[in-house]
């Protein structure tokens, strides 16, 4: 699940969002070579043909996309449908109409929100990965995914038409970002959810206990009126739970 800006695109070397794009870009390749070293060992002892994955399995698309982009991706299989459950369930989609996912890798969110949503609603979701965007795409068929940053997503929703946005379903690795791309991504959720909007976003248990994770929850207190922690579900890999946050 990636998060910032659309492939290809060019920013101008100065000002923050260069500033930006560059930090990601250092900390991306330093997580990288790190993360490679560790799949060394795990790449000798497989069993299951690589080649098969690479035909039928998005999970190894996944795997893939995190191999290249640790920071980015933030987890090495998709969400299990138990944690799919928790964060989409929390929410009246009988009263919501306004809709956007960030980060929805290969769809699996994604899945569980288009079929839930009330027919007068609009959705769209934004990824950074055009490979993991199209999987989405291929999965919910009809679904609007831009290949973006969701620190854009003042502006997609006036491209898309969405003038108040009721909830907002995240799928981003909060604990692999600095504290600037925390900001700019939270910052711009702020601006288009509506008083009383809802964000849900989830975490691995274990990166509570990481600086960045810390950090996070405490951004996260500061910036919603209420900030409840959902049960953990265990059989997720890794165990995750979900912040629910009301604006």
């Amino acid at each position: 699940m990636l998060f910032d800006g659309a492939a290809g695109s060019r920013v101008p070397k100065r000002g923050p969002r260069y500033e930006l794009q560059r930090e990601y870009a250092i900390i991306d390749r330093q997580a990288s070579k790190r993360v490679s070293r560790s799949f060394l060992p795990l790449n000798k002892s497989l069993t299951i043909s690589t080649e098969r994955a690479r035909q039928g399995l998005p999970a190894w698309t996944f795997l893939k996309n995190f191999a290249r982009h640790p920071t980015a991706v933030g987890a090495i299989a998709p969400s299990s449908p138990g944690l799919v459950n928790m964060m989409v369930d929390w929410f009246d989609w009988s009263e919501v109409r306004g809709v956007v996912e960030y980060g929805p890798g290969t769809g699996v969110f994604t899945e569980g929100i288009t079929q839930r949503l009330h027919p007068d609603a609009r959705f769209f979701a934004v990824e950074r990965s055009a490979e993991l965007a199209e999987l989405t795409r291929q999965r919910c068929p009809g679904t609007t995914v831009h290949e973006a940053s969701a620190a854009d997503v003042q502006q997609l929703c006036q491209r898309e038409g969405i003038h108040q946005v009721d909830a907002i379903i995240c799928g981003l690795p909060w604990a692999s970002f600095p504290e600037s791309l925390q900001a700019s991504i939270l910052d711009a959720t702020l601006d288009v959810l509506r008083p009383g909007g809802q964000f849900a976003t989830f975490a691995y248990w274990q990166g509570v206990v990481l600086p960045a994770g810390r950090r996070f929850s405490r951004r996260l207190r500061s910036s919603f009126s209420d900030v409840h922690r959902s049960p953990t579900v265990w059989r997720n890999l890794p165990p995750a739970f979900v912040y629910r946050c009301t604006k």
